[in-house]
C-alpha cells in the first residue's frame, strides 16, 4: 500500500514540476514577445511567474526537502563565530605577505632557471 502512495505523490510531483517548468517558460517567452511593454509591468509579470512557480515548487517533496535544507543550514550559520575585524584584517595581511614572498621565490627560480637553459642551449 506505501508503494502505491508513493507513486501517487512522485507523480503529483512530476506535474507539479511541470507546471513550474510551464510557468517559467511562460514568464521568459511573455517578457520576450511583449519588449515594447512597460519595463515595470514585465518585471512585476516575471517575479510573480517566477513567486508562483517557487511556491508550487515548494509543495514537491524535493521542495520540501529544500526547504527544511535551507531552514537548518540558516540555524547552523547562526552558530559560526566569526572573527572580528581586526582578525580578519591581519589573517588577510598574512596571506598577501606569503603570496608576496612566494612571487618573489618564483620569479628568482625562474631567472636562475632561464639563465641555466640560456648557458646550456647558448641562446
Amino acid at each position: 500500500m506505501t508503494t502505491n502512495t508513493e507513486s501517487q505523490g512522485n507523480s503529483l510531483d512530476i506535474v507539479k514540476w511541470g507546471v513550474v517548468v510551464i510557468l517559467l517558460a511562460a514568464a521568459i517567452i511573455a517578457n520576450q514577445m511583449y519588449s515594447e511593454a512597460s519595463v515595470l509591468v514585465r518585471a512585476i509579470g516575471v517575479v510573480v511567474a517566477f513567486a508562483v512557480a517557487g511556491f508550487i515548487a515548494l509543495q514537491t517533496e524535493k521542495g520540501k526537502q529544500a526547504l527544511t535544507f535551507a531552514r537548518e543550514s540558516h540555524i547552523e550559520v547562526r552558530k559560526v563565530v566569526w572573527p572580528t575585524r581586526q582578525e580578519a584584517l591581519n589573517t588577510t595581511f598574512i596571506v598577501l605577505a606569503a603570496t608576496g614572498i612566494l612571487a618573489l621565490i618564483l620569479w628568482g627560480m625562474d631567472a636562475v632557471l632561464l639563465r641555466i637553459v640560456n648557458f646550456i642551449t647558448g641562446v
